[in-house]
């Protein structure tokens, strides 16, 4: 019994690689070999075994394939979504500001309807005197409050002609004094001495600690409500950096959500009128690179496409300011160390996804150090990353040390220090 199951295996063993066997091609037989010649195959048994395993991989392959774009397809969907949302959201936003903008002011009753109001309410609860009753009481006293809106209509009439013919008198005799070019200038020079103390007094309080910068926030807002400088290209990116500035201080998330979007709006203003300032397209990069950390990996990568345009636009604009090459050197070192997941969605979002290496990160590091030696421990730091990354751990010890013997004065400082003392321990091991 057993040596029948043993030759019915080797059957049915045999017919199966039988049946592979008819689907490959066989070699072609001479005719002279007459009707008893057998076709051989063209690949051994070996060959064609090696063949069906490369074909069920292949067909693995494409399962797996359907399967990531089904889920990009589904990730494409929240996504489009996501942007009607926020697209409606703003809109709405933008209809409430616009309600809000409409009246800005409360008004303020009038004393001849306090007067109204006061005689009504002294009418109905009090005693009437008379032999009349309670309607005829508040009968008078309107008819009282007639009369003195009227009176006091007619006397601020009085009043707004004789204000309105001093303001004519006055600007007479002025005019005769100072013609209207020499006014101008007057004005003009003014403001200039104003807004340049006003400048360097928020540069002053910028670079202070975070009670200064909270105090340099408040004091640009001041004057920007004021509306004495809000149309000021330098008085306009420096109120984005003090939002910047709330951002870094502020602990809570959705504080610092809003501060990078207020900040962002304050300079989407500024573009109408100042597209060519460095600082403006600098300090926008800055707050869509601290709005993007709070959003999804699709608006992250959407950010970073943005970030690059403006920072570009900042060193066009200013190639020798060393702060727009170390955030380009930033946005590079992440680029170069995108994960797959990350990688994957932008080549799904974008023709051509965004693409960077460390060699470009630092030579834009190497530039910040060129331009202004010293500029910060942060970017000593990432040069020494770059060169550990590339396994020259000499170079990257070397710029580890530059960077410790920069002091510690910020918040930045202090977080580069701890990443120092990190890559020490790792390249110490």
């Amino acid at each position: 019994r057993g040596g029948r199951e043993e030759a019915g295996e080797r059957a049915g063993g045999a017919e199966a690689v039988g049946s592979r066997s008819q689907a490959l091609p066989r070699k072609p037989v001479p005719v002279e070999a007459g009707d008893c010649a057998v076709c051989t195959p063209l690949l051994t048994h070996g060959e064609q075994v090696d063949v069906l395993d490369r074909l069920d991989f292949v067909l693995t392959n494409i399962s797996e394939l359907r399967k990531e774009v089904e889920e990009l397809r589904n990730s494409l969907q929240h996504l489009a979504a996501d942007i009607v949302g926020e697209v409606r959201s703003h809109l709405e936003e933008t209809q409430r500001v616009t309600r809000r903008r409409r009246f800005p002011f409360h008004r303020e009753r009038s004393d001849s309807t306090g007067s109204s109001s006061i005689y009504f309410t002294a009418n109905s609860g009090a005693t009437n005197t008379d032999d009349g009753e309670s309607e005829g009481g508040y009968t008078t006293a309107n008819a009282e409050s007639d009369y003195d809106r009227e009176s006091e209509k007619e006397s601020e009439e009085g009043e707004d002609e004789l204000s309105c013919e001093t303001v004519r008198t006055a600007r007479r005799d002025s005019l005769d004094l100072v013609n209207e070019d020499e006014t101008h200038l007057i004005l003009d020079s003014l403001l200039d001495e104003g807004l340049g103390q006003l400048l360097q007094q928020a540069d002053h309080l910028h670079s202070g600690d975070e009670r200064e910068k909270r105090e340099g926030f408040q004091l640009l807002l001041n004057n920007k409500l004021a509306v004495k400088y809000a149309d000021q290209g330098d008085f306009l990116w420096r109120l984005a950096r003090a939002h910047s500035d709330m951002y870094d201080i502020t602990e809570d998330t959705d504080e610092k959500k809003s501060y990078a979007s207020d900040g962002k709006e304050e300079l989407e203003i500024a573009f109408q009128k100042w597209d060519q300032s460095a600082e403006c397209h600098q300090w926008y990069a800055i707050l869509c690179g601290q709005l993007a950390e709070h959003e999804s990996i699709q608006k992250r990568i959407q950010t970073g496409y943005i970030f690059k345009e403006h920072i570009d636009k900042a060193i066009a604009l200013k190639p020798e300011d060393p702060k727009s090459y170390y955030l380009l050197g930033r946005w590079c070192y992440q680029v170069s160390h995108l994960g797959w997941l990350e990688k994957k969605t932008a080549s799904a979002l974008f023709e051509t996804p965004p693409t960077a290496t460390v060699q470009d990160a630092l030579q834009n590091f190497l530039k910040v150090e060129e331009l202004s030696p010293g500029f910060s421990k942060a970017v000593r730091m990432y040069i020494a990353k770059c060169y550990k990354d590339m396994g020259n751990n000499s170079a990257a010890l070397l710029w580890m040390n530059l960077a410790s013997e920069l002091p510690v004065n910020t918040k930045e400082d202090s977080e580069t220090e701890r990443e120092l003392e990190e890559m020490r321990s790792i390249l110490g091991e």
